[in-house]
């Protein structure tokens, strides 16, 4: 118990420190609020808003609408900082309702009283905190050993996580302090049994202030992120301006770092394309898709076969202001299932809506159904997923269907995915757009 306790102040006094996730508490203490409607007040992108929410941890719950609300522990964090706020001015309304030779008296007693404990006060506070802080290097030590058995063990250990920081990312070490913020080890069961690896890195110079998360699969990279606080990132080495020249730097070292034969045909083809023609370029299954502007946009590097193109295994540059903020690898992992493709996106989109008419939920006791769809609005995209916990990637439809007002539960959307192969509906969720 006071571990968990332990766990749930810290996550709650790291939370207060950023003014982003101070806000997003007050926000979500006057009402429950869906993830858009926090992107659009809090005018962040949608992947701080993901980090900062993972942050929160145990201060925020999501309902089954898709809402997000404040948990008991969040309400009691936002007490806490209302009373913190609060506290100076209460004092100063109390102080200022006294005379003036009252107060001046108040001072002068509070001066003395002062001055009288200090000197034993000082001498007790020391001894005190000698001792635990004996306590607190012991309990630490314990702490470091059993990580570095567990990582030793198990984790592709933080070694390998700074080499590709400072090696493949090019960020100076040197001029950061690097603290490790957290590792949480995990096997995935909704990946065939992975084993999942994710630090949490915070880098703090006189410079800048960034907090850089990694992934690793089965001991393998599979995911970069970089989040900033202050300044800008420091590197050893200049960086391109252009995000295509950028990749295939970051190629050339990426291969040195992972050696996956893989990586020779993205090089390849790279080297022959240009921004007028990436969209249009393939080589032995590897397809380069360019979307956004060279200062803000994505660039995919995917397997493609018989004109499918299987987006969740690729290499995957986020760039935000000409900084790469994300790097995914899913190509070592995924493997390609199915091409057969048996369901039209027409048919699709008419499962789902049929799918719709009879689907229902419940919000306090009282049964939801009778939904209507604006068909002029749905949206669909096909990304072949991977099913039943299964590595091998399937033909998949996402359909998102929006429905004709606001129903109970705050839902006025439903998204719906729909087997390629087989037309099989999966993965149906309400949401609030």
């Amino acid at each position: 118990m006071a571990n968990s306790e332990d766990e749930i102040y810290s996550t709650m006094f790291s939370s207060l420190k950023h003014p982003a996730r101070r806000k997003i508490l007050r926000m979500l203490s006057e009402r429950s609020m869906s993830f858009s409607q926090m992107l659009e007040e809090i005018e962040v992108s949608s992947s701080h808003l993901t980090y900062h929410l993972e942050t929160l941890g145990e201060l925020v719950s999501k309902l089954d609408s898709g809402q997000y609300k404040l948990s008991t522990f969040g309400e009691a964090a936002v007490s806490t900082m209302k009373r913190v706020e609060e506290a100076p001015a209460d004092k100063a309304k109390q102080l200022s309702r006294l005379p003036l030779r009252w107060k001046s008296l108040f001072a002068l007693f509070a001066i003395a009283l002062v001055l009288l404990s200090s000197f034993s006060a000082l001498q007790y506070a020391s001894l005190n905190q000698m001792a635990k802080d004996n306590e607190t290097l012991v309990a630490t030590l314990n702490d470091v050993n059993a990580e570095n058995q567990q990582l030793l063990s198990w984790g592709s250990g933080t070694d390998k996580a700074i080499t590709f920081i400072r090696d493949v990312m090019q960020i100076d070490m040197t001029k950061y302090r690097a603290s490790l913020l957290s590792d949480t080890i995990q096997y995935r069961a909704d990946l065939g049994g992975v084993l999942e690896e994710v630090l949490k890195y915070s880098l703090t110079s006189s410079q800048s202030k960034i907090d850089v998360v990694l992934r690793f699969r089965d001991n393998h990279f599979s995911r970069y992120q970089l989040y900033l606080d202050e300044g800008s990132p420091i590197y050893s080495q200049p960086q391109p301006a252009d995000r295509l020249s950028y990749t295939r730097a970051l190629l050339e070292r990426y291969q040195n770092y992972v050696n996956e034969s893989y990586l020779n045909d993205m090089k390849s083809l790279m080297a022959t394309v240009d921004e007028t023609n990436a969209n249009s370029s393939i080589l032995n299954h590897t397809k380069v898709q360019v979307t956004g502007s060279n200062e803000t946009g994505e660039l995919l590097l995917m397997y493609s076969d018989q004109e499918i193109d299987f987006s969740a295994k690729s290499l995957r540059f986020v760039f935000q202001n000409r900084l790469l903020t994300e790097l995914t690898d899913g190509w070592f992992l995924l493997t390609i299932g199915s091409t057969q493709v048996n369901i039209s996106e027409q048919q699709a989109r008419q499962i789902a809506i049929d799918y719709v008419e009879n689907y229902s939920w419940t919000v306090n006791g009282t049964e939801v159904s009778n939904l209507k769809v604006v068909e002029a609005g749905i949206s669909t995209m096909f990304v072949p997923h991977p099913k039943d916990a299964s590595l091998a990637l399937v033909p998949y439809w996402y359909i998102l269907l929006p429905l004709d007002h606001l129903y109970p539960g705050n839902v006025n959307a439903i998204s719906i995915g729909v087997w390629g192969d087989n037309g099989e509906i999966t993965n149906v969720q309400t949401l609030n757009l």
